[in-house]
């Protein structure tokens, strides 16, 4: 499914008399781009019963009635291949829909009529919706849509979702097919019972024929010329100019989240950081506030509100990059070039982007997975996310890289991007020979449509949709894990101190670091600083300097940076017996691995459920154990 499947924006609940209406097409026939102008806001997303595939309902009005649309995953047949497309073929073949609008791609028209020729035979009453055709009259392709009409017997209209064209018309002919429905006619009878493999195969022949002599009707002959398309996919699919030509657009995304978002989302905080915070101490001093109320709202609720609009910005970058790839028809080469590389481990091309978006930020990587078309691919991809370096993990690894490698430190650096790499193919590997066993890799049907400008509409109703989704539901559990971080740094444990107002060490946040520090021992890092950073870690990964320079009482700025680093190799050679390189590598790894950050986690929880996300982090925290330990016991030995 398209990235429009995953998200959507709270909607009224359904009315319980309002018809169902089933949006059906193959992917890439701009049917979620339709179903966006139809049921603008008034949509969201739900599972379709006893699946993890998500499905986006919304309602539209047409004429006085109101009615429920259901947006189907894209396929080509109903002849399943795939966990969405069973979905697709099911909620087809059941029956239960007043009426099937089936969308139709005026520039591959006969792939379209295979599908409508199928969902006819089982009955159901149809309303044709015709797509693309402005990109077909530039090929020489455009339908005949009245006769289509006339040779189909049920309305059919042409669309423009991007523009809105049509729209009107689309819901006139479904509220009267809802009154008088209508069916498809010039079909062969077929006994659906007791059909044997010839007579499927037979059958399919004859739907071909059916189709054939429909595009006959209604196509002009043959003659189409050569379009920019195809003369621009002879340069983008070639082994010499696609993949450098994906290198860089995969650079500029890379960009999106590195470079362009970082003074944006540095603006956004510093607004909460800044005069809001300002307002909000001048309004507690005002009314003689109790200190540990002003630190709870500023430390605790306000750093919460910080960390979630920091992202907003990110979230909506990567969001129209990702909207604008597909909706431009590059996203579909992308897969194409990627396919075999990911193959090995259950993906196909498409993973590519969302996997190389993680080494940027996992949280827009997660949104990302979208683009995947089967339910388990995206939540494979979605495990693997994690495995990904995010720039946020840089930052450590050039403080330790400096700390205990002064000489190697880029070295040093370029191999922890090399161990996610393989962390990622392993993990991959793992996956399917564990929990994702059905998971077979299949051959990339994809089809390429032709290149088109993004519509600015469309894209920044799609983009204001899935940001608002990401705060209402990724925002709330990031706000409630940073505000229990404070309330485990305020809280004294000994000492006698007031409620925060007490030393790091003093606090339930201290005490519980030193009860985990001995669990870092194998790792040869025993110590309750270390472990404090690493909790600090989960809350985001860019934090875990900020710990240590908490911990050891140094500002953690340029001028403090020397005295960190000075007293952070003589705590890791003093728990490592000697061996702070094989440490230091040990805890390298281990925070590319341990655990996600809250950002991540809460997306994950958003899109897969906690069943997925807590399973996962819990791997991911055993492996990465494992590894750290066999790092630090190997290194300390040679």
């Amino acid at each position: 499914m398209t990235p429009a499947h995953q998200h959507g924006q709270s909607a009224p609940a359904k009315p319980t008399d309002a018809p169902t209406v089933l949006l059906v097409g193959n992917p890439n026939v701009g049917k979620s781009t339709l179903f966006n102008a139809l049921t603008g806001a008034r949509q969201h997303v739900v599972n379709a019963p006893g699946t993890t595939v998500a499905l986006t309902e919304g309602l539209w009005r047409c004429g006085t009635t109101d009615v429920a649309l259901v947006d189907l995953p894209g396929t080509y047949s109903m002849v399943a291949r795939s966990p969405d497309e069973q979905v697709a073929a099911d909620a087809m073949a059941a029956g239960e829909s007043a009426v099937s609008v089936v969308v139709l791609d005026a520039t591959a028209l006969s792939r379209s009529l295979y599908l409508l020729a199928q969902l006819a035979l089982t009955g159901a009453p149809v309303v044709v919706a015709v797509t693309m055709t402005d990109l077909a009259a530039s090929r020489g392709l455009a339908p005949d849509v009245p006769a289509l009409g006339r040779v189909l017997g049920v309305p059919v209209v042409a669309v423009n979702g991007r523009t809105g064209a049509g729209l009107e018309a689309l819901a006139l002919a479904v509220s009267r097919s809802l009154a008088r429905p209508e069916h498809v006619r010039g079909l062969p009878a077929a006994d659906h019972d007791h059909l044997s493999l010839n007579s499927e195969l037979e059958r399919a022949q004859v739907l071909f024929d059916w189709v054939e002599s429909v595009v006959d009707a209604v196509l002009p002959p043959d003659d189409a010329r050569h379009t920019f398309s195809d003369r621009l996919d002879r340069v983008l699919l070639s082994p010499w100019a696609g993949i450098p030509v994906f290198a860089l657009v995969v650079w500029a995304v890379f960009q999106l989240t590195t470079v362009a978002a970082a003074p944006l989302m540095d603006l956004m905080a510093g607004f909460v950081d800044g005069p809001f915070t300002t307002l909000t101490v001048a309004t507690l001093e005002a009314l003689s506030a109790p200190a540990w109320l002003e630190s709870f709202l500023v430390g605790g609720v306000l750093a919460g509100i910080s960390a979630v609009v920091a992202f907003v910005p990110l979230m909506a970058l990567m969001f129209a990059a990702i909207s604008a790839l597909e909706a431009s028809g590059y996203l579909a080469r992308v897969a194409v070039v990627a396919d075999k590389a990911l193959r090995s481990i259950g993906l196909d091309g498409r993973a590519m982007l969302p996997l190389i978006v993680g080494f940027g930020c996992n949280v827009p990587a997660l949104s990302a997975t979208a683009v995947l078309p089967h339910a388990r691919q995206r939540l494979l991809a979605g495990m693997l996310v994690p495995l990904t370096s995010c720039t946020a993990r840089l930052a450590v690894y050039l403080v330790l890289a400096q700390t205990f490698f002064p000489d190697n430190a880029g070295t040093v650096v370029f191999g922890m991007y090399v161990a996610s790499v393989v962390l990622v193919v392993l993990g991959g590997l793992l996956a399917r020979g564990t929990v994702m066993r059905d998971l077979t890799p299949q051959s990339l049907v994809i089809a390429l449509p032709d290149y088109q400008w993004p519509h600015l509409r469309t894209l920044g109703r799609a983009v204001w949709s899935r940001v608002l989704s990401f705060l209402r539901k990724a925002g709330t559990v990031i706000l409630l894990a940073v505000i229990s971080l404070w309330v485990l740094q305020a809280i004294p444990a000994r000492g006698g101190h007031s409620v925060a107002d007490v030393p790091v060490e003093d606090s339930v946040y201290g005490v519980v670091s030193e009860g985990v520090a001995p669990a870092l021992a194998p790792m040869g890092l025993d110590d309750w600083r270390i472990a404090a950073s690493l909790v600090t870690g989960v809350a985001a990964k860019e934090a875990v300097v900020g710990a240590l320079a908490q911990a050891y009482a140094v500002d953690d700025d340029g001028s403090g940076e020397a005295a960190l680093r000075d007293q952070v190799r003589a705590t890791v050679t003093e728990t490592s017996d000697g061996h702070p390189a094989a440490a230091s590598l040990a805890m390298m790894l281990f925070l590319l691995a341990y655990m996600p950050c809250f950002a991540t986690l809460a997306e994950q929880r958003r899109l897969y459920g906690w069943k997925w996300t807590t399973s996962a982090a819990a791997t991911s925290f055993a492996g990465a154990y494992l590894l750290a330990t066999a790092v630090f016991q190997i290194g300390s030995r040679l």
